[in-house]
């Protein structure tokens, strides 16, 4: 995962070259954004941003956070449940997700027999994967309620 500072850096040169203005909330964003560290959906960004800038709403995070996945910062993702939730950018770095149908928790994973494998089936169909996108989805095993206890 890219560090803030770089996330600041690459920040910095999108809104110059884009011809744009340098903001307190933006900065702001950013930070919560990085804090948060990953699958964070407007709603949750909004209301730890607004524990640093009371005056903040909801169009000022959305604008925000689209500035940030057009200038490589942040990806959009939108998982089953139909809500947008945004992670930091990872450079080349590719990973899946497994998500909690009982609590929402997103965990991320990466299993190099898995990705072996996509590429063998696309080999033996004479394609080149480009892209993909793998998404478990399950329930808790554990019962009720999700406990915090689960390993990431």
């Amino acid at each position: 995962m890219h560090s803030l500072a770089e996330a600041q850096a690459r920040l910095a040169v999108h809104i110059r070259e884009n011809g744009l203005k340098h903001t307190r909330q933006r900065d702001e964003v950013l930070e919560v954004f990085y804090a948060l560290g990953g699958h964070a959906s407007i709603d949750e960004l909004l209301a730890q941003v607004q524990t640093r800038l009371p005056g903040v709403g909801y169009a000022t995070v959305y604008r925000t956070m689209k500035l940030f996945v057009e200038a490589g910062v942040a990806h959009e993702r939108k998982f089953q449940d139909g809500q947008t939730r945004y992670e930091p950018h990872m450079g080349d770095d590719h990973h899946d997700h497994l998500i909690c149908l009982d609590c929402s928790r997103i965990f991320e994973f990466e299993d190099p027999i898995i990705e072996a494998r996509q590429s063998d089936i696309c080999a033996g169909r004479h394609l080149r994967p480009v892209h993909h996108r793998h998404e478990i989805y399950a329930r808790c095993t554990l019962g009720a309620g999700c406990p915090d206890r689960l390993p990431p």
